[in-house]
């Protein structure tokens, strides 16, 4: 087994896991919850991202000599933790089982809102481009070192792939036999952990372009052996949008149970 077959492998793998779990969730939950129709846009949004990963990484090599830009990363990171915290609240506030059936009633056979798709398709987009430009230009990297496009390359590339595909096929067959809430509650948790992840490494991008200080927190060290970055600036952001997000679905929560009770108690009177 050559060394482009293992690294090249180990690069899309690396690099794809996190952008293929992501959309394996949302496919997920969407079949399950009556929104098939709208898996075609999660798919869309990720070939798309697949393409545009392409375009961007030969422009970054044409105009940046191969290098990319921390600040666009940064500032693509955020965006994706913004509409993955908005899909995980979305999801949380459907979770209850009264609750998602008066929203099929009221859409109808639209199982999932307008303004959702463009969530989903656009969540899919940015979870694979974040990481697809630079899959591109690391493979593109190591064919220079390895002196070409080999077999080898190409070989550890189609078994990354494989095993990616593999992993997604398991994740859907598992969530087939998920009961719907726990669905729910799993998926939206999942997001609030990548989105959380997510803007760590955006502040990480910022600090490493002078634009945010890097504040080491003492003792925090095995945060990075986990991917996390241990700064206070990142671990004060993180600790702000988690607080806030609390806060937001105990209000969110209480304001529901008390619509629900006053529903009752109206059903009672007539």
């Amino acid at each position: 087994m050559s060394s482009a077959f293992i690294q090249s492998a180990v690069i899309l793998l690396r690099e794809g896991l996190e952008a293929m779990l992501v959309i394996a969730a949302l496919a997920a939950y969407l079949t399950r919850a009556g929104g098939g129709h709208r898996v075609a846009a999660l798919y869309g949004g990720a070939l798309a991202a697949i393409g545009a990963s392409v375009i961007a990484a030969w422009l970054f090599a044409m105009l940046n000599s191969g290098q990319h830009s921390d600040v666009l990363e940064g500032f693509i990171i955020l965006f994706a933790a913004a509409l993955m915290l908005y899909v995980s609240g979305w999801l949380m506030v459907k979770q209850d089982p009264q609750g998602w059936k008066e929203y099929l009633a009221a859409k109808a056979d639209n199982a999932l809102a307008q303004d959702t798709a463009w969530a989903v398709a656009a969540l899919a987009f940015l979870a694979v481009f974040r990481e697809g430009a630079e899959t591109v230009l690391f493979i593109n990297a190591l064919a220079t070192t390895e002196g070409g496009w080999s077999a080898g390359l190409f070989g550890g590339l189609a078994a990354a792939t494989v095993a990616l595909a593999v992993l997604f096929y398991f994740i859907n067959l598992i969530a087939q036999k998920i009961p719907l809430r726990p669905l729910f509650i799993i998926t939206s948790a999942f997001l609030f952990a990548m989105a959380i992840k997510f803007i760590g490494e955006a502040v990480q991008e910022f600090q490493e372009q002078s634009l945010l200080p890097f504040t080491q927190v003492a003792g925090a060290d095995w945060l990075s052996a986990i991917g996390l970055n241990p700064t206070l600036e990142a671990l004060s952001a993180q600790l702000l949008v988690i607080v806030s997000a609390l806060a937001t679905y105990s209000v969110f929560a209480r304001n529901s149970r008390l619509t629900r009770q006053d529903k009752a108690a109206r059903a009672g009177k007539a």
